[in-house]
C-alpha cells in the first residue's frame, strides 16, 4: 500500500524535473553539444570514401576512392588514389597540408570548419570551440529555430530569414551538426555543405553522407563505408615530415 500510495502521488503531482532550457546564444548551444556526448563520443575513426564531383546538368563528372583517418579534436588525413605515391592532405589544427606523389605541395594556415562542428566540439571544452568559431567569423550572438528536412533545428551565426550570413545549424533534439552555409574559398558563391544519414555508431553517431551544393545544385558527394572507430592510430599519420612512410 505505501508503494500504491506512492505511485498515485507521483502521477498526480506536477514533474519536478526541469526541462532543458533553450539556448540562448551560440555559446551555450556548444556546450549543450559538448555535455550531451563529451563522454561516450570516438576519438578516432577511419572509414573509406567515395568522392564524386558532379557536373551542372546532374550528371557525374569523376569520382574518387580516398581513405580518411581522424583523431578528434583537430586532425584529419586524407590519402586519395590507389598509386604507389599518395596524393592527399593532413588537416591538422589551424593548418592544411597538401601532398601530390608523397611530396609536401603545399601548407597554408587553413581550418577544416566541419571537422570542428562535426567532431571536435564533442572532444574539446566548449571555450575553445567557441574561440574557433568567433576566428572563423560566425556570430555566436545570434540563434533562431528552424526547421530542416523535416527537423527542428537551432541556426547559430544568423537572424531568421538571413540566408547571406555564415551559419551553422544543429538538429535541437540530436544536438548534431547537420548544415554549413559559408562563402567559397574564392568568395565568389555561396555553398550549401550538409551532414546527412546520421547512423548510430559506437559512443556516437555519424553522418556517412557529405554533401556540398552551389547555387541550388549538388556540386559534390561524399559516401562513407568500412566505418571504424576507436581503433588505435599512429600519431604520425598526421606528421607531413611522415607522409610519405607512416
Amino acid at each position: 500500500r505505501p508503494l500504491a500510495a506512492l505511485t498515485a502521488f507521483m502521477l498526480s503531482a506536477p514533474c519536478a524535473l526541469p526541462a532543458q532550457s533553450a539556448p540562448t546564444d551560440g555559446e551555450q548551444l556548444i556546450v549543450a553539444m559538448h555535455d550531451r556526448y563529451a563522454a561516450t563520443w570516438y576519438r578516432t575513426l577511419t572509414f573509406v570514401q567515395r568522392s564524386i564531383w558532379y557536373n551542372p546538368d546532374g550528371s557525374e563528372d569523376h569520382v574518387q576512392t580516398w581513405r580518411e583517418a581522424l583523431a578528434a579534436p583537430g586532425r584529419l588525413r586524407s590519402d586519395i588514389g590507389d598509386g604507389p605515391k599518395r596524393n592527399g592532405a593532413i588537416f591538422r589544427a589551424d593548418s592544411t597540408y597538401s601532398f601530390a606523389a608523397d611530396t609536401l605541395a603545399g601548407a597554408s594556415a587553413e581550418r577544416n570548419l566541419l571537422l570542428v562542428l562535426g567532431f571536435d566540439v564533442y572532444a574539446q571544452a566548449p571555450e575553445r570551440t567557441a574561440t574557433v568559431l568567433r576566428a572563423e567569423d560566425i556570430d555566436l550572438s545570434k540563434i533562431h529555430r528552424a526547421n530542416f528536412k523535416g527537423r527542428p533545428v537551432w541556426v547559430v551565426g544568423a537572424a531568421a530569414g538571413d540566408t547571406m550570413a555564415k551559419q551553422f545549424w544543429v538538429d535541437a533534439e540530436r544536438l548534431l551538426f547537420v548544415r554549413l552555409i559559408q562563402r567559397t574559398r574564392t568568395n565568389t558563391a555561396w555553398q550549401d555543405i550538409r551532414f546527412n544519414r546520421y547512423t548510430p555508431v559506437p559512443g556516437g553517431w555519424l553522418a556517412d553522407q557529405v554533401q556540398v551544393w552551389l547555387g541550388g545544385k549538388l556540386t559534390y558527394e561524399e559516401d562513407y563505408s568500412d566505418v571504424r572507430v576507436n581503433v588505435t592510430l599512429d600519431p604520425a599519420l598526421w606528421n607531413p615530415a611522415a607522409w610519405a612512410t607512416v
